[in-house]
């Protein structure tokens, strides 16, 4: 029970270990394309996110077992790695504890992310044991307000009865013993999401919203509509009757729930230290064509000149790259839209929000954390004015970092009045945060043309990190096997050395074969 209230809520919503060095970075770009045309063949990874460096590393993983005879060029048009895992720090002081602006969970499902923490040493910061006391506001009353006795398990049960928690658990587990096969020696390999799906049993999933698979399946309407909404929206920023229920079902799937300390984006860095490729930040891509070779007929063009490839990785949402391709390819990625979020961090002395705008007595606990229903608009009450508001911890005996996400921005009179004007430093930041997810039975390609790959198809199916992570792995394969008659795992895609017969539970395909 504790597991789904608590720890799919605590979110804003994955080898031989080497040394960092920040010189594998490099801020100039590639060498226009002179050279023999029997040189080394190169692959061009665009994007240095989730999905650009684990498309590296997992490279360098076939490079490493097979001597894959390749040289992988990273173009990422920031100066910094990551995407949309980013951190900022308190008062912008770098004495204090830097808080994820951007992606800021991952659980323990997320098996690429988690092993890699582990491979390379990073400190995981299990959120699971951290004491939050939980609150639904529908914009004017506070539907439940939980903390951390055993009685606030029975104020669940008095609310929506035995079941419904029951079987959302179910329905939840029963997806993620499906996802786990993706990480198991016989994992399959996709060009089509569309057959992934179906494949997994997933059909009615990805075409049903939250609210009606859930109700469908014996879920109460309160449940629905309450608890798990209150985690699709702080997850995704959707409400539970527009998003399918598959990135509904993600959205409280998370046991285990933990972040890197000092940031996730460590992750994706030591993906590319670890790959020893060519990276190349500030360099914007600007078109991607084609020419008649059979060793180089891609041609990626930036602001310093054109440079050919044996493949491309498009591994950033194409429609946000503003990168040119020719309109027959371009015209098979549906323009996707996103989720535009406000993340506002500041810091206050006031140990709990404003009472009085919660309507709590003297005597009622003030919950650390306030997640939001849409439900009381659906009956003609006030909309919610944010989507969630968490207390991050101290960093002085007597300040407090908080994260409000928000549709618009807030105001500063609404912050000083919500937390006792006690405000102090104000953090505001916007982008686009997740894409829009509502039941749909297609997707954008995964091969876009012989040697066109793109990562991001994989988005609008499921949206994590992780998942990025497990998307760049099978394009890499899929790459792999097309130019090179290799994988990851063997000489050719199906090659795992993993004896099948025989599972076990801390292996994890392409980290092990």
């Amino acid at each position: 029970m504790r597991s789904l209230l608590f720890l799919s809520l605590v979110s804003a919503s994955f080898a031989l270990q080497l040394p960092f060095k920040v010189p594998f970075f490099q801020s100039t770009v590639p060498p226009e394309d002179d050279e023999p045309v029997r040189g080394t063949p190169k692959i061009a990874i665009i994007g240095a996110g989730a999905a650009g460096s684990s498309a590296a590393f997992w490279i360098s993983k076939a490079q490493e077992r097979f001597g894959v005879d390749v040289e992988v060029d990273v173009y990422e048009k920031t100066s910094r790695i990551g995407g949309r895992s980013l951190t900022v720090y308190p008062h912008g002081n770098d004495t204090f504890e830097p808080v994820e602006l951007g992606a800021s969970i991952f659980v323990k499902a997320n098996k690429n992310l988690w092993r890699a923490a582990q491979e390379f040493n990073l400190t995981l910061r299990d959120l699971s044991k951290e004491d939050n006391d939980l609150g639904i506001w529908d914009g004017e009353q506070l539907l439940l307000n939980l903390g951390n006795h055993w009685w606030d398990t029975l104020k669940v049960l008095w609310r929506y009865g035995v079941m419904p928690p029951r079987r959302a658990e179910k329905l939840v587990a029963e997806m993620l013993k499906q996802y786990s096969t993706l990480y198991t020696a016989d994992s399959p390999k996709w060009d089509n999401i569309t057959d992934l799906a179906h494949s997994f049993g997933w059909k009615n999933l990805i075409e049903s919203t939250g609210a009606e698979f859930f109700t469908s399946n014996g879920v109460s309407k309160q449940y629905v509509f309450e608890l798990i909404e209150a985690a699709s929206r702080v997850n995704y920023g959707q409400n539970i009757d527009s998003i399918h229920a598959l990135e509904a079902a993600c959205s409280i799937a998370a046991n285990g729930a933990s972040q890197i300390e000092g940031g996730n984006w460590q992750i994706f860095e030591r993906f590319l230290n670890h790959s020893r490729a060519n990276v190349f930040t500030d360099t914007k891509v600007t078109r991607i064509t084609q020419k008649e070779s059979k060793s180089r007929p891609w041609v990626v063009h930036s602001a310093k000149g054109p440079t050919g490839y044996k493949a491309v990785i498009l591994a950033a949402p194409f429609h946000q790259t503003d990168i040119e391709l020719p309109s027959t390819l371009a015209s098979q990625i549906p323009e996707q839209p996103y989720v535009h979020l406000h993340v506002t961090l500041l810091t206050t002395t006031s140990p709990n929000l404003n009472r009085e705008y919660l309507a709590l007595s003297p005597n009622e606990k003030v919950p650390s954390m306030l997640l939001t229903t849409y439900d009381g608009v659906r009956q003609g009450r006030k909309a919610p004015e944010f989507n969630s508001i968490s207390y991050h911890g101290k960093i002085s005996e007597d300040e407090w970092v908080v994260k409000i996400f928000s549709e618009s921005p807030v105001e500063d009179k609404w912050l000083q009045s919500l937390f006792n004007d006690q405000v102090g430093w104000v953090h505001r930041a916007e982008f686009d945060a997740y894409p829009k997810l509502p039941p749909t039975s297609s997707f954008p390609p995964v091969k876009l043309d012989h040697g066109l790959f793109y990562v991001n198809a994989f988005e609008p199916f499921i949206s994590t990190m992780e998942t990025e992570t497990l998307a760049s792995r099978n394009v890499v394969d899929l790459l792999l096997n097309e130019e090179f008659s290799s994988s990851i795992c063997g000489p050719r895609i199906s090659g795992s050395t993993k004896d099948t017969a025989a599972p076990d539970s801390d292996f994890v395909f392409g980290w092990d074969c």
